[in-house]
């Protein structure tokens, strides 16, 4: 499977399937890594969504880095290890759940909408900061985070599509998490998949990829 930065590397969107049921997961995860898509998150306020990270993970996370969202206490890291999740993404900065995804060995992304939350993000572990939400963290503000946050990746999450992606990376953001300009409940594949060749079309031309 890719590590986080050889992911995001390769596509530096992160696919949020807030909504997946278990009985779509191939066909959306086919859609979205063969649109080049390298990171999926399910969140865990899903419809049995550590059924859908196995899934995903069992016949995708040898091309993409698999795992859950809104993960809120260490019981839900360890669950979604056990589901074959590689990826931690939380709404908050919870430093109990950075150091349990940490110390099971898996890549974490806490939420932060603060400096102070960030720098003790960081501190616990984090592999990168997820800026939530973005439309409470305009560019200008993520450019002065970036002044003093100059070792860690900071990924605007919230309202992010392709008209704001250079905007943001302009000022130092170094991937997106892509939730509703991607995937709703009830939206059908061949939308999915046009959408996200569109999304990671155009990340490529905002990152010169």
């Amino acid at each position: 499977m890719p590590t986080f930065k050889d992911a995001l590397a390769a596509c530096p969107l992160v696919a949020i399937l807030r909504g997946l049921k278990p009985e779509e997961a191939l066909d959306i995860g086919a859609a979205l890594v063969g649109a080049g898509f390298t990171i999926i998150e399910v969140p865990l306020n899903s419809p049995q969504p550590l059924e859908s990270i196995r899934i995903l993970a069992d016949a995708f996370g040898d091309r993409a880095l698999i795992g859950a969202g809104t993960v809120l206490t260490p019981e839900d890291v360890a669950a979604v290890k056990a589901a074959g999740g590689q990826l931690i993404v939380m709404p908050h900065a919870d430093l109990a759940v950075i150091r349990a995804a940490k110390a099971a060995g898996l890549v974490c992304t806490p939420g932060v909408a603060t400096p102070t939350e960030a720098f003790a993000a960081r501190a616990a572990g984090a592999d990168a900061l997820k800026l939530f939400p973005a439309e409470g963290i305009p560019p200008h503000l993520v450019r002065a985070w970036r002044a003093v946050l100059t070792d860690i990746p900071l990924l605007p999450v919230g309202g992010i599509d392709t008209t704001n992606m250079a905007a943001y990376r302009a000022a130092g953001g170094e991937g997106f998490g892509i939730g509703s300009a991607l995937f709703k409940p009830g939206k059908a594949v061949e939308a999915i998949a046009a959408d996200a060749h569109a999304l990671v079309a155009a990340a490529r031309d905002v990152f010169g990829r």
